[in-house]
């Protein structure tokens, strides 16, 4: 499932185009997203976080929300990478 996550987050940032989510490079499942190496600014990252979501529930009928309080507290960040966005997406999934 983690691949099938990962292939709808890097569609959804396609899609988003370059005008709503400028990207410096082609995305993968090791591609940092934010941070210190990360293709995304803050607001690219939160348009990308709210796609994804949408993204998320026209797929898999499953409302999540990825950007909460739990995942702002952790101290390794879901949104390092696109594969820990994946995984911290398919956590969510888990308890609904």
């Amino acid at each position: 499932m983690q691949q099938e996550i990962i292939d709808l987050i890097i569609s959804t940032a396609r899609d988003l185009g370059e005008d709503e989510l400028p990207l410096s490079t082609e995305l993968n499942g090791d591609t940092q997203l934010f941070g210190k190496d990360g293709v995304l600014d803050s607001m690219g990252l939160v348009t990308l976080i709210i796609a994804v979501e949408q993204a998320l529930e026209d797929r898999f009928d499953s409302a999540v929300a990825l950007a909460d309080e739990k995942a702002l507290s952790q101290s390794k960040s879901p949104y390092r990478s696109v594969s820990s966005l994946a995984d911290y997406a398919i956590s969510q999934m888990k308890k609904n």
